[in-house]
C-alpha cells in the first residue's frame, strides 16, 4: 500500500504530525437563518479559500467556519480520515488513493479547475527537450498528487516506464530547492512554482499536462458529519459562497492577485500571469457518473504501474448527500 495511507492514523497523531503544516483560524457570522451552532472544519491552501471568501464579500457566514492550512490535498485526505477536519478539496489521484486504502472519507461534490497550471520542468540550461530525453535520469515528484499520475503517463506516452527513469518523491519545498540546485534533471510540479521558477530563469517547461489532466477536482466531506441536516445545509451553503468568490474574482483577476500576492509571497505579476493563462474557471458542482469514470481510469493508470492495486473501488468513495443541494 502506499505509503501515505498505509499506516491508519488517529486524529491525535495526525495534529500532531500536521502541525507545522497546518494552521488554524475561524471566521463567524449570520446569516440567512442558517443554524448557528455548526462549524464547518474547512482545509484550505495558502491563498485559496481563507483568503478568497472575505475578498469576494461573502464570508458573512451564518455558522462558524474554523480553516486550517495545507500543502497538498493527499494531507487534506489524511485529515478527514483522521477526523480532523470536515471539508477540504483535491485532485482525483488523493481520492482514488484514499479508494485504494478504505480510508474514511466521502467525496460530495465536484470541483471543475484549469489544467494550464501543471508541468514537468527542467533546468533552464539542461539539454533535454522532450520527456524521452530523461531515461535514466533523476526527476522528481509529489507523491499522490496530479504531478505523480501526469508523470506517469508523459512518460508512457514517450514509450517509457517508472523503472526507466530514476524517480525521486519530494515535497514543494524540496522540489523547488532541488531544481535550483541542478540536482534534478527534471521535476513534475503544479502551481506558482512553475511562473516562479520560469520568471527567476531557472527552469523550464519541459512538457505541459494540460491535454493529460481531466480537470476534476474533488470536494471531500466527513463521512462522520454527514447524517446531520445541519451541516449539509451549512456544507451546501460554504460551496454555494465559494463559487460566488470565484466568479466574482476571475471577472477580476486584477484584483485577484492583488489579494492572493501578499498571502503567498509570490509577486503580483507572477500570479496575475499565473491566473490569465488558466484555461477554465473553477466551479463546485454536484458529481456525476462521468466523474466517477474519470477517475476510475486514473485509478487504472497507477494499478498499471504497480503503485495501487487493480481493485480499488472508486465509486464507494462517492456520496450523494449534497448532490440535490449543489448545482448540476
Amino acid at each position: 500500500m502506499p505509503e501515505i495511507f498505509a499506516t491508519p492514523i488517529k486524529r491525535r497523531q495526525f495534529l500532531g504530525a500536521a502541525a507545522l503544516t497546518c494552521v488554524g483560524g475561524a471566521l463567524g457570522g449570520r446569516a440567512r437563518g442558517a443554524n448557528s451552532d455548526v462549524t464547518l472544519r474547512v482545509a484550505t491552501f495558502r491563498g485559496a479559500d481563507s483568503t478568497l471568501l472575505p475578498a469576494a464579500h461573502v464570508a458573512d457566514f451564518p455558522y462558524t467556519v474554523a480553516y486550517s492550512e495545507f500543502n497538498s490535498g493527499n494531507l487534506i485526505a489524511q485529515a478527514i480520515n483522521a477526523d480532523a477536519i470536515d471539508l477540504g478539496g483535491w485532485s482525483e489521484i488523493p481520492m482514488v488513493f484514499a479508494a485504494a486504502a478504505k480510508s474514511n472519507v466521502a467525496v460530495v461534490a465536484t470541483l471543475e479547475g484549469p489544467t494550464t497550471d501543471q508541468a514537468v520542468l527542467t533546468p533552464a540550461n539542461s539539454p533535454y527537450k522532450s520527456i524521452s530525453d530523461l531515461r535514466g535520469k533523476r526527476v522528481g515528484y509529489i507523491r499522490a498528487t496530479t504531478a505523480h499520475y501526469f508523470l506517469i503517463r508523459m512518460l508512457e506516452q514517450a514509450g517509457l516506464s517508472w523503472t526507466d527513469i530514476q524517480p525521486v518523491a519530494l515535497s514543494m519545498s524540496e522540489g523547488l530547492t532541488a531544481i535550483k540546485s541542478g540536482s534534478l534533471d527534471a521535476w513534475a510540479t503544479y502551481g506558482y512554482a512553475i511562473q516562479i521558477l520560469e520568471a527567476a530563469g531557472a527552469a523550464r517547461v519541459l512538457q505541459s499536462a494540460a491535454d493529460i489532466l481531466s480537470g476534476h477536482y474533488f470536494i471531500g466531506a466527513n463521512p462522520r458529519k454527514l447524517g446531520d441536516p445541519a451541516f449539509r445545509a451549512a456544507a451546501a451553503d460554504y460551496l454555494d459562497r465559494l463559487n460566488r468568490a470565484y466568479a466574482t474574482l476571475a471577472a477580476d483577476k486584477a484584483l485577484w492577485a492583488k489579494v492572493v500576492s501578499p498571502v503567498i509571497h509570490v509577486p503580483e505579476d507572477v500570479v496575475l500571469a499565473y491566473l490569465r493563462a488558466q484555461n477554465r474557471p473553477y466551479r463546485a458542482r454536484a458529481w456525476r457518473k462521468d466523474d466517477i469514470v474519470s477517475a476510475e481510469a486514473v485509478a487504472r493508470t497507477f494499478a498499471k504501474a504497480g503503485v495501487l492495486p487493480q481493485d480499488a473501488n472508486v465509486a464507494a468513495v462517492f456520496s450523494p448527500a449534497l448532490s440535490k443541494l449543489l448545482p448540476a
